[in-house]
């Protein structure tokens, strides 16, 4: 299985996008600063993953949250999610 995934600073609350197909590690990969792309801005938590069967599928999903249309459409996501858990 492969992932798509969305991870969230907690120390600036920036947004990051990517695909794997071991998502747990890979998580723990950003936040001990092994990824130079995440390493600034750590720690991270995972807000959000989709599973796939191919890696195609997940690198694909990737790239359209990547878009401004794919950024729009996790706002929302992300902000349904925020609003489901204060209630």
């Amino acid at each position: 299985m492969y992932f798509a995934y969305v991870l969230r600073s907690l120390s600036c609350n920036r947004l990051y996008v990517g695909s794997t197909s071991q998502l747990q590690v890979r998580v723990s990969q950003h936040n001990e600063g092994i990824s130079s792309p995440t390493k600034h801005w750590r720690p991270w938590e995972l807000v959000h993953s989709e599973e796939f069967k191919t890696r195609a599928e997940a690198m694909r999903r990737e790239r359209f949250w990547k878009t401004g249309r794919g950024r729009e459409e996790l706002k929302l996501l992300l902000a349904r999610r925020a609003h489901q858990t204060q209630r």
